[in-house]
Parts: C-alpha cells; structure tokens; sequence
C-alpha cells in the first residue's frame, strides 16, 4: 500500500506523509548503506517541523544532532530535550564559534538564509539549507562565493537531488538507456487556506508564494535530466492580492532543445506528477519530492518496469549523508549545488517577469 494514498483516499499532506513514512520503517534495521563517509557533528537553525523531522530521520539511524539555536530559546530547549541534543545556543554567534559543529543545516524561513548562510559559512562551517536555498540568484552566488573563499561546501537541501530513487534513473539516463529526453512535464498543487494571509504560504514578508516553496522541486525534477540549463522561459501566472505568485504555467527550453512543461498552485490539489518523455521510454514518477518508486513505460512494446530505489521516510537522512560525502571529497555531491543554481536562476527571472518581489529584494536595489 502507498504510504501517500489509503485506498481511494485523497494523497497526505507534506506533514501526514512523512509521519506515515516514519511509521512505516518503526522497527526496522536502518539501512547500511546510506552513511558511507566520516560522520561531522551537526547543529542546526531553527526547530520548526522540518527540524523535528531531521532530528527524528537521524534516530532512525541512530544519530543525533549535537547542537540546536532558535530565535526563542525556550523552544530550543524543549526540541533539546526531545532529541537528546547536548548544546543550546543564546545565539547563532554562539554556533558559528563552536569548534565542535563542522556542519550546520538551515530550516529557517526563506528570506532569512541568506543572513545565516553568509554566517555559518564565513565560520568555517559545512552547510545545507533548506529550500529554497536563497531568494534569487545573486544571494546563491554570493553564498557560492563565501563557501569557496573558506573551503566548506555549500549544499540544497531540496528532497529531489538526494533521493536514491533519482541518483539509479540518471546513471541509467547517462549510459544512454532511455536515448534523449525530449520532455519533461511537472505537476505541483497545494492547497493553503485563505483564512490566515500571514503564514509563511501567503505572506511577502515571509517570501512566500507557490514557486519558492514547491517550484523548486518542480523544476529540480526536470532539471537533473536535461543536458544543460534552460534559457527560454514563457509564463502566465496569477499573482495574489499579497504579493506572492499564486498558480502558474510555464515552460522552458534549452539549447538541445529539450523542454520542460510546469504547473503550480497553492490553493488547488493536483497530483504531484512527474513525466519524462525519452526517444525509447517515458518515466512517470508519482509525489516526487521523495519519492523511492518509478514506473517506466517502453516505447517498442509497451511494457511497464517498476523502478524501486531508497526509502522515503530516510528522506533527510540522504541529505545529510550526501552533505558528508562532499566533504569526503566525493565530486558528484559536491556538483550538486550547480543544479541549485540553475534552478534558482530560472525561479528568479519567472519572479521577475510576473513582478513578485520580496522586501529584500526592494532594499537591495
């Protein structure tokens, strides 16, 4: 039975998926091969629901998180005592300077990263940031910058460039088995009430709107696949009375000519959908952000194969396996930050062209 679905029940939202995912491993052995580099100790930023997921992703395997700061400290010490994390930080100043952390992950609201980015890295800490990993493209450059001037790596901690299920497609893609990919068609539909305008979902403040919270892995998705960045970009979209981008289409060509369809709503259901039109198959792949299953339809016969790889629920743990083999010197995680950008680089002109700025953004001209 799908961990997403219960019969002919609607799919889960994000929060109830993860859950039924950690249900479905309670009790199982953890997987070997997931931790393959040293081990660094963590400290994190900020202790919202992905926090919490991280913290219980890394019991699963028997780990925890050695330090956690958030902007109140009472609810730093309550997440200490849940996940048995030693230090509590005043401030993230406090964190920066401890010569225990080696890496530092993010789950901060978007428009602030980019302060704690240039400060983790500056300290000489590892990062991995949640998504969207910046607001635009000139503050993921900037972070670029700081993380090569101290030698640390710099890692998107977007689901879809750390699932296996992901890693087995592109090797197969690459040796050449699918042929070319033509095209890739990406569904994405949320629903967020309309009854509180100041949440995260609906509030420019808080750099919300549907292409930074769930356009990233849309278009993270397509990207992994095709042979370079998109260059052509046309869209319609509608902008909601906050200021954020509420639905849109769009699509994307590169200079192979390979393109890319989306559609995103933040006030509709639809399926998350993956579709990846090659010369000799297409790959349908079903609630991709981390999905462990695809299913692959043959062009000559029509036969179907199911493709099985990683596990869901160790979502995050593959994030921060992938960030401790780039700093082991592993080449293909440490490239993984490139497809970041790309993709930032396209959510930022699409912004731009349906005139969706964030605060931030305003100050900075």
């Amino acid at each position: 039975m799908d961990a997403q679905t219960t019969g002919n029940a609607a799919p889960l939202d994000a929060a109830a998926a993860a859950k039924a995912a950690f249900a479905a491993v309670v009790g199982k052995p953890f997987p070997k091969d997931v931790f393959t580099a040293p081990e660094l100790s963590w400290a994190v930023i900020g202790c919202g629901v992905i926090a919490n997921q991280m913290a219980q992703s890394l019991a699963l395997a028997g780990r925890k998180v050695y330090g956690i700061v958030n902007r109140t400290r009472s609810k730093a010490e309550a997440f200490a005592r849940e996940y048995g994390v030693e230090r509590v930080y005043d401030s993230v100043e406090e964190l920066y300077a401890d010569p225990a952390v080696d890496a530092v992950y993010i789950t901060t609201p978007h428009n602030t990263h980019i302060d704690y980015l240039c400060g983790a890295l500056a300290a000489g800490k590892h990062v991995l940031c949640e998504k969207a990993i910046t607001l635009n493209s000139a503050e993921l450059e900037e972070a670029r910058a700081i993380a090569d001037e101290h030698g640390v790596v710099l890692m998107d901690a977007t689901t879809v460039l750390h699932m296996p299920l992901y890693v087995e497609l592109m090797r197969r893609a690459e040796a050449g088995e699918f042929g070319r990919l033509r095209l890739a068609q990406v569904n994405f539909g949320s629903w967020h009430s309309y009854d509180d305008l100041s949440n995260r979902f609906w509030n420019r403040s808080l750099a919300g709107g549907a292409m930074l919270d769930i356009g990233v892995y849309a278009l993270s998705v397509a990207r992994l696949f095709m042979e370079s960045q998109p260059t052509e970009v046309v869209s319609l979209a509608n902008v909601f009375k906050t200021g954020v981008d509420e639905e849109s289409g769009f699509v994307t060509r590169n200079a192979e000519g390979q393109i890319g369809v989306f559609s995103l709503t933040m006030h509709a259901k639809q399926p998350k959908r993956a579709t990846l039109c090659f010369d000799d198959c297409y790959i349908e792949i079903m609630s991709y952000p981390r999905a462990d299953r695809a299913t692959i339809t043959w062009t000559a016969d029509g036969h179907r194969e199911e493709v099985s790889a990683g596990i869901e629920a160790y979502a995050l743990c593959y994030e921060i396996a992938d960030l401790e083999k780039a700093v082991a010197g592993d080449g293909s995680k440490r490239e993984l930050i490139g497809y970041a950008s790309d993709v930032m680089d396209i959510m930022t002109r699409l912004r731009r062209d349906w005139g969706v700025v964030y605060p931030e953004e305003e100050s900075a001209e």
